[in-house]
């Protein structure tokens, strides 16, 4: 079996002192079940993890797999010899002649990382024999050191390992270091943004969408899926609960003055999500509100919401405004998706003027005598669950 070797660089992880193990080792797995349908070999190194895939993975298989991966800061391709320098300099030529290196270029530099310090040549000395040979065989090329068009990489660890053009990975921590949360996930393009951005700091999640059929359509259904099939692979895989909510709507439509529909439909939401959180051992709520975006994301609101929750609720975006949010869902490819045109339950059932300054105490008394606990526990019972 030929392999091709690809080197991970790693960032946060390598800072985490005695726990640095248990980080490495989720990533390790996270990384092996994208790759299951094939061979692989996996060997750590401090900051560094060194993976031998099966040349029958597709090139872009393993590259989707290390950018949808958190922990992985940037990965190459690279080439491993023995640790002297004929065989350093073959490896440097090989790398250097490949059209990937040649084409679109004019100028590189070397750079060398001496982690052996019994090898008997210095990182200075190693790039400049290494970029003497490199000139010689492609004399089409010059010296940058300060802004070169390619980077020959070289590391001197166990073996000599060269790369070029690192391909930078998404960052963070593993997914599964942080425990477990529970997304609310609309149709919206925020919520994917806070599921993405909680993904990150290492948090396993599940989803849950409340569908009020037949007034929101079975597309706006579909659409969700998509957004939590797009966000699968930043989170390592994901369960959505897709709860109906339509008893829970006209419930509140029919026990509640209508410009307090909106924060009654929210509160309710919330409690769903910490019933089902509850029942999937998550430690968290997580929602894709943004402060003063709309009228139920006011601080008031927010407070009222708040108080709806028995968990900690994180608000990954609610110091962000629209354009960053934008910016982000369109890196992550679910913009597309999150902007066709099926309304969810927020918006059929949204009042035409909703409180934006509510009072706590008033509201939770509104709350309270509208009596749908009931409901609510219903409605987890019949929530629909895939797994993405």
């Amino acid at each position: 079996m030929t392999t091709t070797l690809y080197l991970v660089r790693l960032g946060e992880i390598s800072l985490k002192g005695m726990n640095r193990d248990f980080f490495e080792r989720k990533l390790k797995d996270n990384i092996k079940y994208k790759l299951r349908p094939y061979k692989n070999f996996f060997k750590k190194q401090k900051g560094r993890l060194f993976i031998e895939i099966d040349d029958a993975a597709p090139a872009e298989v393993v590259q989707q797999a290390l950018s949808t991966t958190f922990g992985v800061v940037g990965y190459s391709a690279a080439l491993k010899c023995q640790k002297d320098m004929e065989s350093i300099k073959a490896a440097a030529l090989t790398l250097a002649s490949r059209s990937s290196f040649l084409e679109g270029a004019k100028t590189f530099k070397v750079e060398t990382v001496r982690s052996d310090k019994s090898f008997p040549l210095k990182s200075y000395d190693i790039s400049g024999e290494l970029g003497h040979e490199i000139l010689m065989a492609q004399p089409q090329f010059t010296v940058d050191v300060h802004h070169p068009d390619r980077i020959v990489h070289v590391e001197i660890r166990d073996q000599a390992y060269l790369y070029a053009s690192p391909v930078p990975g998404p960052g963070g921590l593993p997914v599964g270091t942080a425990g477990r949360g529970m997304l609310m996930l609309s149709g919206g393009i925020d919520s994917p943004i806070a599921a993405y951005r909680m993904a990150k700091r290492g948090l396993r999640q599940e989803a849950v969408y409340f569908h009020a059929y037949p007034y929101t359509s079975d597309e706006a259904k579909e659409k969700v899926i998509t957004l939590a099939k797009l966000l699968s692979p930043y989170c390592s895989g994901i369960t959505l609960h897709v709860v109906p909510f339509t008893d829970v709507q006209l419930h509140i439509k029919t026990h509640s003055h209508e410009e307090e529909n909106t924060l009654m439909m929210r509160a309710c939401m919330m409690r769903i999500a910490n019933k089902l959180a509850i029942k999937r051992n998550c430690l968290a709520v997580v929602t894709g509100e943004s402060l003063s975006q709309v009228a139920s994301q006011t601080l008031e609101s927010l407070a009222f919401t708040n108080s709806m929750s028995e968990l900690p609720v994180f608000r990954p975006l609610i110091g962000m405004d629209k354009g960053e949010i934008i910016e982000t869902s369109r890196m992550i490819g679910t913009y597309e998706t999150s902007i066709l045109p099926f309304e969810d339950c927020c918006t059929i059932f949204s009042p035409k003027h909703p409180l934006v300054r509510p009072d706590k105490v008033q509201q939770t008394a509104t709350y309270q005598a509208m009596e749908i606990e009931e409901l609510l526990d219903q409605a987890v019972e019949k929530a629909e669950i895939f797994n993405l």
